[in-house]
């Protein structure tokens, strides 16, 4: 190679260093971050965008909701205490009000024997009580039979709700507790728990309660009526959470805690009762700790989320 060649080599080297040292320049000031580079995140990608709630303390009426009928507080079953004689007149038909002592039927004449002679007197079936007739079964010409059903009389007028209920709900409810019927076209009577029956159907698990329904004019025995228990006496202040907040896996009922580094934690939590779409937390959570309201099934142990404040 002349020398000619030489120094065009040489001019056409040296800008090319040129451009390499200003290369390794630029990568090696790429290693170091600017004072206003942005950071990257310790915590790492979200696995969902979630919005938190935490406990809130609100007043509730612990309640039983449960079905029955509308039954006689008592019937007294009305007869004959004499046999063979006709019944000579019916005075009263199902449904009417009777007093205590009011006759209800008369008998042919009875033979009575007098100490100086003698008379015929006539024989009387009358209301052992007062209340309402609500069978009649006398006939005018019908002999009468020792123990034969004339009559059936529910006494005071008095009646009843039975409720239709479980073991477990048994136990919840004490004499004297408040109770709210319901029956057809929105009628409401206030009553309070009689009666609680000691046991249960072995056949269909079932118990029942009487209610004694002090105004209970114009109801119908026999009817079907709806009715919610008061357990504890009015409202009660308890803490609660979204039904969406409270998941269950198998028997363990649990909420997803969310830590201040934004990962999720399951915690077991003890539940109780359920007012419309709101759970009562029994036990498990800190006021103020915030858990994720909903997405919780889209989340695993340890998972990062991101929270929208609220």
């Amino acid at each position: 190679m002349n020398s000619n060649n030489k120094r065009l080599v040489f001019k056409i080297g040296a800008p090319g260093l040129a451009l390499l040292g200003a290369g390794a320049w630029l990568l090696a000031g790429n290693t170091h971050a600017g004072p206003n580079a942005p950071a990257v995140s310790s915590f790492g990608r979200p696995a969902l965008t979630v919005r938190t709630t935490v406990l809130h303390n609100e007043k509730w009426a612990r309640t039983l909701q449960a079905n029955g009928s509308i039954v006689p507080w008592q019937e007294a079953v009305i007869g004959a205490q004499v046999q063979g004689l006709r019944i000579a007149e019916v005075k009263v038909s199902i449904g009417d009000h009777v007093k205590q002592g009011e006759v209800l039927a008369t008998l042919d004449n009875v033979v009575r024997a007098e100490e100086d002679a003698p008379r015929a007197v006539q024989g009387r079936i009358v209301a052992p009580d007062s209340g309402i007739i609500s069978a009649a079964n006398a006939t005018v010409g019908s002999m009468s039979q020792p123990g034969a059903e004339l009559f059936r009389l529910i006494r005071k007028g008095r009646l009843e709700w039975h409720a239709d209920l479980t073991a477990d709900e048994l136990m919840l409810l004490k004499r004297g507790m408040t109770a709210e019927v319901m029956l057809g076209e929105g009628r409401l009577i206030r009553g309070t728990v009689r009666a609680i029956s000691p046991s249960v159907d072995p056949k269909t698990r079932y118990g029942y309660a009487l209610v004694a329904l002090p105004e209970s004019e114009g109801v119908v025995a026999g009817a079907f009526a709806r009715g919610v228990f008061d357990l504890n006496g009015g409202t009660k202040t308890l803490r609660s959470l979204p039904q969406s907040a409270v998941m269950q896996r198998g028997s363990v009922t649990f909420v997803l805690v969310v830590g201040e580094d934004r990962h999720v934690h399951e915690r077991p939590v003890k539940i109780g009762q359920r007012n419309g779409d709101r759970v009562q937390i029994w036990e498990g959570l800190k006021p103020g700790e915030p858990v994720v309201e909903t997405g919780g099934a889209f989340l695993t142990e340890g998972d990062v989320v991101q929270v929208i404040p609220n």
